[in-house]
């Protein structure tokens, strides 16, 4: 018969921490995703034009190093 007036009582306390778990699980699975996703994150960087002053030439064009 001394469960009948636990339940009741301990209800908020057990809201809280069901509450506080939910938290943790959903800040954990932000962390995931922001560690798993860098693209996200990073931020572009302007990509470098060429030099309109200077020809466009067939090197300019297929070296991937330049």
């Amino acid at each position: 018969m001394g469960i009948h007036y636990d339940y009741k009582s301990k209800r908020g306390e057990r809201a809280m921490l069901k509450e506080a778990k939910r938290k943790e699980r959903l800040a954990l699975k932000k962390a995931k995703r922001a560690s798993t996703n860098p693209i996200v994150e990073k931020k572009e960087e302007p990509a470098e034009m060429h030099d309109i002053s200077k020809p466009i030439t067939l090197d300019d064009l297929t070296n991937p190093n330049k």
